[in-house]
């Protein structure tokens, strides 16, 4: 019997999950970093990139904010970085409850959340 489980790429290089979606897509000048764990930190060379654009400030947005967001923000203020998570602009597809503790604990304990209107704002 053959398992119903299958190697998948999730998050590797050129996997459909890794793939830029519409309406975002790369210009010219954008760095492409690859990204093989939750972290974004991880097996990559994020933090010297970063490091060496002397970025010491962090916004965080995307998918998965209870697990891929949240690893790189923990990993980010781990190393130093100011985190700042852009509420409405991070989803995830577990239970309501999960976006909650991860919002709770990104404002407890890595640093601070905020909206784009906030953002807006503040630029």
């Amino acid at each position: 019997m053959k398992s119903a489980w299958r190697h998948r790429k999730v998050l590797e290089r050129d996997s459909k999950s890794a793939d830029i979606t519409a309406p975002l897509f790369a210009v010219p000048g954008d760095l492409h970093i690859a990204k093989y764990r939750m972290s974004g930190f991880q097996d990559t060379e994020l933090d010297s990139v970063l490091r060496n654009l002397r970025a010491d400030t962090l916004l965080f947005a995307g998918v998965n904010a209870d697990q891929c967001v949240l690893a790189t923000l923990m990993d980010a203020a781990s190393l130093g970085y100011d985190v700042l998570m852009l509420e409405d602009a991070v989803a995830t597809t577990s239970p309501a409850y999960c976006m909650d503790a991860t919002v709770y604990n990104v404002r407890q304990c890595f640093g601070f959340t905020l909206t784009a209107t906030d953002l807006e704002e503040a630029l």
